[in-house]
């Protein structure tokens, strides 16, 4: 599967310190897939970061197709037990 890192994406990401392989590898390999009420998908993973000293959940937003995966953005957030489905 390719993925495109919209301009959007790209300057979110570098906004909020989040390595472009970090938002790859979720992409690849996510703890959790979910669907947004705008008809997007939500891939998400639990990880320790380094420079937070903490666990975080990493959520990268986007439109899939059956050969691509567009990032519309991406965060970083502490605030795991609001995002993540238990069970999921």
């Amino acid at each position: 599967m390719g993925i495109i890192i919209t301009g959007h994406g790209r300057f979110e990401a570098a906004r909020r310190n989040i390595p472009e392989g970090l938002i790859k590898s979720v992409i690849e390999s996510p703890q959790q897939k979910l669907f947004s009420k705008k008809g997007r998908i939500i891939l998400q993973n639990k990880y320790y970061d380094e420079t937070e000293g903490k666990e975080m959940l990493l959520r990268v937003i986007g439109i899939e197709s059956s050969n691509e995966f567009k990032v519309i953005t991406a965060y970083k957030t502490s605030k795991i037990d609001k995002y993540w489905v238990k069970g999921g």
